[in-house]
């Protein structure tokens, strides 16, 4: 099972559409069963899509509309121009760039059984990008249903900093401990700090399948300054798939770099494979870390 994670700094991007289509034609060559996209814009004022048009769409927040230029809707066409199915869902947090409705997506091979959406941060205002919420998504697709949660979080030292957030997360997660559960997403904590973010994510049991991965690169996403880290001159690892369980993962990849598929964004994306369950025993356990 390949899981991927992008922040698409949707619209900001210079040949968008073609873009979006590459992002398509990868996903297509690397299989990918399910992938978490955030800062996933659609314009406040565009046309509507067509009801018809929403046929593998979940909706999850009632009375949201789709607009024709979302970037979830606009990837799920191109890879259905490719001959793939995926069921998507989209929930907006606030607004992005004074002029988008910014959000989560979840594109699934898989039905989506069941979709939810939660406030992480104390702050309620649409108008405040420190607004954040994660989005839930139950599918099967191993077998066995399994919950995967996109989140765009804040950070560590801020108004509205990452553990307080990652409190509620946690909080809205308890129902979901016993099976399979993954949090995917941009994080805003680089691995690599200690006694931050990434490390009192780990103290509450979770484990990054980085660490787990039998292959993997250096694992950064981030090279330069950008938007939140406009300082930045170190190689950040703020992008990450984390397992409520221990897996067994076969490769953990950083995507979307030039390497390993075309840029789309600012951010480079995170592709795991994770071993099928009934593979056998877990290769890499916590303890062989």
């Amino acid at each position: 099972m390949k899981l991927m994670t992008l922040n698409t700094h949707a619209w900001q991007e210079e040949a968008q559409r073609d873009k979006i289509r590459q992002l398509a034609h990868f996903i297509k060559e690397q299989s990918v069963e399910l992938v978490a996209l955030q800062e996933v814009n659609q314009g406040m004022n565009a046309p509507l899509v067509e009801t018809c048009e929403l046929e593998l769409y979940a909706p999850v927040e009632e009375g949201v509309p789709i607009t024709e230029d979302n970037y979830a809707y606009v990837l799920q066409q191109e890879l259905q121009g490719l001959g793939l199915s995926y069921y998507w869902t989209w929930v907006p947090v606030h607004v992005g760039f004074a002029v988008y409705d910014e959000g989560l997506a979840v594109l699934s091979r898989s039905p989506i059984k069941e979709a939810w959406s939660h406030h992480v941060s104390q702050l309620r205002d649409y108008e405040s990008y420190r607004t954040r919420k994660i989005l839930g998504v139950r599918t099967c697709p191993q077998g066995e249903d399994t919950w995967f949660v996109n989140g765009h979080y804040g950070w560590w030292e801020d108004e509205e900093p990452f553990r307080g957030q990652w409190d509620q997360t946690e909080e809205r997660l308890k129902p979901y401990r016993d099976g399979p559960l993954y949090v995917m997403g941009d994080f805003n904590n680089v691995a690599q700090i200690r006694q931050e973010g990434y490390d009192y994510i780990l103290q509450h049991g979770w484990h990054d399948l980085y660490t787990l991965a039998r292959e993997r690169d250096e694992g950064f996403t981030v090279l330069k300054s950008i938007a939140g880290w406009e300082n930045n001159k170190s190689p950040l690892r703020i992008d990450y798939i984390i397992s409520h369980l221990p897996v067994e993962v076969k490769s953990h990849y950083v995507v979307m770099n030039g390497e390993r598929g075309t840029v789309v964004s600012d951010h480079f994306g995170v592709l795991a494979e994770v071993a099928d369950r009934q593979d056998g025993s877990l290769a890499h356990s916590i303890e062989e870390q």
